[in-house]
């Protein structure tokens, strides 16, 4: 009996925060063991085309994205993140929110830079954007130039309160949940609930937001995550039970941005066929 096929649906590359480009992504796929994996850079499918032409024998390629979004059931609003599987990436909606999102990011990273100069810490913004290479610009890229600067020594600490976590912290722009589900399907895409539970990250939504998506067309719920506690796993395991969805697992890989790697937590095969039954916009690619 032959194993079952490792399933990676969450993954990033420099098109968006990740350390390694969308080709070298595709081939630490392969030689992870991974017969299958989904790209999914934050607000952008600029990683497709170079992942695709890139795909090593033996590998399938997911392409997909992670929305920045939030629920405003609350205040102030709970940010939140929805993988997007196999959109059409011509959808002239979903297009258009996702360039005003990653427009209103860039901005709010020229804007966080300033205030660390008007602190007198010496971290350049042409230099921030040369090192996202085109990519979705991120407070990753603008942690690298702090660990340049020698003012931290990892992204995480970075991401501590003294620097990007609070004291320069700023809010951005996000697509709303209810939207951001509504135009994924609308693309022929399959959303998925990224790490719901994960309160390691922060404020988490209330399992009747959860409900409400589904209703309108969440496909499923991401459970095993590394940010998520096996108590958080099993809950999110028994909501999607209990709402009829799909559960997927991932490694949210980042490269070096992240200790984890390619492969940690995976998919099972069900699963998956489930969202490519699902999708109408583009279709998974298998390199034979």
């Amino acid at each position: 009996m032959s194993a079952a096929p490792r399933i990676d649906l969450h993954t990033h590359s420099t098109a968006s925060d990740g350390t390694l480009g969308p080709a070298e992504l595709v081939r630490a796929a392969a030689e992870s063991g991974l017969d299958v994996v989904a790209i999914t850079d934050h607000d952008t499918t600029a990683g497709w085309a170079p992942a695709l032409a890139a795909l090593p024998a033996g590998l399938s390629l997911v392409r997909g994205a992670e929305l920045s979004c939030r629920w405003y059931g609350e205040e102030p609003p709970v940010p939140l993140h929805l993988l997007a599987y196999l959109f059409d990436p011509d959808a002239p909606e979903l297009v258009a929110e996702l360039a005003r999102v990653r427009a209103a990011r860039k901005e709010r990273g020229e804007r966080i830079v300033a205030l660390l100069r008007a602190d007198g810490i010496d971290v350049s913004w042409p230099e921030i954007l040369a090192g996202a290479a085109g990519g979705t610009v991120g407070r990753p890229h603008i942690a690298q130039a702090l660990i340049r600067a020698g003012l931290v020594t990892t992204t995480t600490e970075a991401f501590g309160p003294d620097w990007l976590g609070e004291r320069y912290r700023l809010p951005k722009e996000d697509i709303d949940v209810f939207r951001a589900v509504r135009l994924v399907r609308a693309a022929g895409g399959v959303p998925v609930f990224a790490h719901p539970r994960a309160s390691r990250r922060g404020r988490i939504v209330p399992d009747e937001l959860i409900a409400d998506l589904a209703a309108i067309g969440l496909a499923g719920l991401e459970a095993d995550h590394e940010d998520h506690s096996p108590a958080e796993r099993a809950h999110v395991r028994a909501l999607a039970d209990e709402l009829g969805l799909l559960v997927t697992g991932s490694s949210d890989f980042h490269g070096t941005h992240k200790t984890v790697r390619l492969g940690a937590f995976t998919t099972e095969p069900e699963a998956y066929e489930r969202i490519v039954a699902e999708a109408r916009g583009v279709t998974e690619v298998a390199s034979g």
